[in-house]
C-alpha cells in the first residue's frame, strides 16, 4: 500500500492507470539541483515576459545572463536528460548557438563575468560593481584606435575649429540625455569633446538595422590626438552620455541663441554686453565723446560695475552711461569679449590716465567706433558671420575682408 493511500485509494488510482507504487526518493548532486534552479528562474522569466529570454545590449543584465544560461543548458545532454521533465513551455526545443567563450555549465558569477559584471559572491539579484558589456566595447575601442594615416587633412579643421572656439564664433554646449540627443544628431561634420579630446565624424555609413530592431550606422571618427576608429553610432552616443564631461561643437553658422532677452530651459545664461559712454572731461574724449565707447563683457550687473568708475582708471576716472546692453546665453565670457576687442582692434582708443595715486594707466577698452557698428559686429556673431569682416576706421562701419583696401 502506497503511504497516505487506504487500499480503496489505490484501487481507484489503479483504474485510472495511476502508477501507486512507492518510489525511491532521488538524490541529485549539488550541480544538478544547480542546474535546476537555474532554469526554473528561466521559466520564471518566460512566465512574466511571455518571451524567451534575448541576447543584446540593450536587454537588461538578468535577460542576457539566462539567455547564455539557456544556451548552454540547450548543448549539454545531461542538461536535456535532466531538465526534460520540468520544461512546462518546451524552452529546450530551441536551437540557439552559445557564445564560444561561454565554458561547459557554468555557475552565475562566470556567467556574469563573461557578461561584465563583477558579482563580489553577491546573489544574482543583488549586483555590485556593474560593468556593462557596452563599456567593454568601449574600452576596446579606444584601445583598438590606430593611427590616421591621413591626419593632415583633418588637422587644419582641427585648428578652424579650435580656433573658431577661441574667438567666440563656436560655443560648445553639455550634452543631456533629457534633451534628445538622438541618432539624427550625429552626422558628418559634427565635432564634439570626449574624454578631453575633440573628435570629429568625418563619414557616416549606410544606415543598417541592428538586431534590437533600431537603426545604427557604422562611423569614420578622428580624433584630435591623431588616432581614428570606425565604430558604431550608438557606440558613439553611448560614449558621449557616460562620460559627464562631453560636450558639442555648435555649427560656426549658426551658433544658437547667444543674445535675447528670454532663454529656453536648456539655455546657460552666460551674462552680458555692455557698452559705455564716458563724462570725462579729458579733450580727446569730450572732442569725440559720441563714438568713444566702452564695450565689455560681465557676468553680473551692470550698474554694480561702473558704480565706482570715476575713481577707476579703467572707467578713465569719470562716471559713465550705458548706452547699450545684449544678453547673451551660451558663450564664453571671456573669448567674446577678446573677440568684439579684436574686430575694433584698429579703433582702439589711444589715452593715459593718471589714477588716484599717480601712476599712469592705458585703458585698453576704449574704442573709437559709432554705436551702430557695434550692433552690426553682436548681429554679426549672433549669425555667426563676423568672421568675414573687419571694421574699416575711413567707412566707420564693417566690411568683408576682400574688400579691405
Amino acid at each position: 500500500m502506497s503511504k497516505g493511500f487506504t487500499d480503496e485509494d489505490d484501487a481507484l488510482l489503479a483504474e485510472l492507470g495511476v502508477d501507486v507504487e512507492n518510489k525511491k526518493a532521488t538524490t541529485r548532486t549539488p550541480r544538478e539541483e544547480r542546474i535546476i534552479v537555474g532554469f526554473e528562474e528561466i521559466q520564471r522569466f518566460f512566465d512574466d515576459n511571455c518571451h524567451v529570454p534575448q541576447h543584446g545590449e540593450n536587454r537588461d543584465i538578468f535577460e542576457r545572463l539566462y539567455a547564455i544560461r539557456l544556451d548552454r543548458i540547450r548543448e549539454l545532454k545531461e542538461c536535456g536528460d535532466l531538465l526534460e521533465p520540468l520544461d512546462q513551455h518546451g524552452l529546450l526545443k530551441g536551437i540557439v548557438q552559445a557564445p564560444s567563450s561561454v565554458p561547459d555549465f557554468v555557475d552565475d558569477d562566470a556567467l556574469l563575468a563573461e557578461l561584465g559584471v563583477e558579482a563580489e559572491m553577491a546573489p544574482i539579484t543583488k549586483l555590485k560593481h556593474v560593468r556593462s558589456s557596452a563599456d567593454k566595447r568601449a574600452a576596446e575601442e579606444i584601445a583598438n584606435r590606430e593611427r590616421c594615416e591621413d591626419f593632415d587633412k583633418f588637422k587644419p579643421l582641427f585648428d578652424t575649429v579650435q580656433n573658431e572656439l577661441d574667438t567666440g564664433i563656436r560655443i560648445t554646449r553639455q550634452i543631456r540625455k533629457d534633451a534628445g540627443f538622438l541618432k539624427a544628431d550625429v552626422k558628418a561634420g559634427d565635432f564634439f569633446v570626449l574624454g578631453g579630446q575633440t573628435v570629429y565624424v568625418a563619414e557616416v555609413g549606410e544606415p543598417f538595422r541592428a538586431p534590437n530592431g533600431e537603426f545604427d550606422a557604422r562611423l569614420r571618427v578622428i580624433y584630435s590626438n591623431g588616432t581614428e576608429s570606425n565604430l558604431l553610432l550608438r557606440s558613439l552616443q553611448r560614449a558621449l552620455y557616460k562620460d559627464e564631461t562631453s560636450r558639442r561643437f555648435s555649427d560656426s553658422r549658426a551658433p544658437g541663441p547667444l543674445f535675447s532677452s528670454e532663454s529656453s530651459e536648456y539655455d546657460l545664461a552666460s551674462g552680458t554686453i555692455y557698452v559705455l559712454r564716458s563724462k570725462s572731461d579729458h579733450t580727446v574724449v569730450s572732442e569725440h565723446r559720441d563714438i568713444v565707447h566702452k564695450i565689455g563683457v560681465t557676468g553680473g550687473s551692470v550698474e554694480k560695475r561702473i558704480a565706482n568708475a570715476k575713481i577707476d582708471p579703467t572707467y578713465l576716472m569719470a562716471d559713465v552711461e550705458i548706452v547699450a546692453t545684449y544678453e547673451l546665453f551660451n558663450i564664453n565670457r571671456t573669448k567674446l569679449e577678446k573677440l568684439i576687442h579684436r574686430v575694433f582692434d584698429k579703433a582702439r582708443l589711444d589715452i593715459e590716465i593718471k589714477d588716484r595715486f599717480g601712476q599712469t594707466v592705458i585703458p585698453r577698452e576704449w574704442f573709437l567706433v559709432p554705436l551702430f557698428a557695434i550692433d552690426d559686429a553682436v548681429d554679426k556673431i549672433k549669425d555667426g558671420t563676423i568672421s568675414d569682416f573687419v571694421y574699416d576706421i575711413q567707412r566707420a562701419g564693417l566690411i568683408l575682408r576682400e574688400m579691405k583696401g
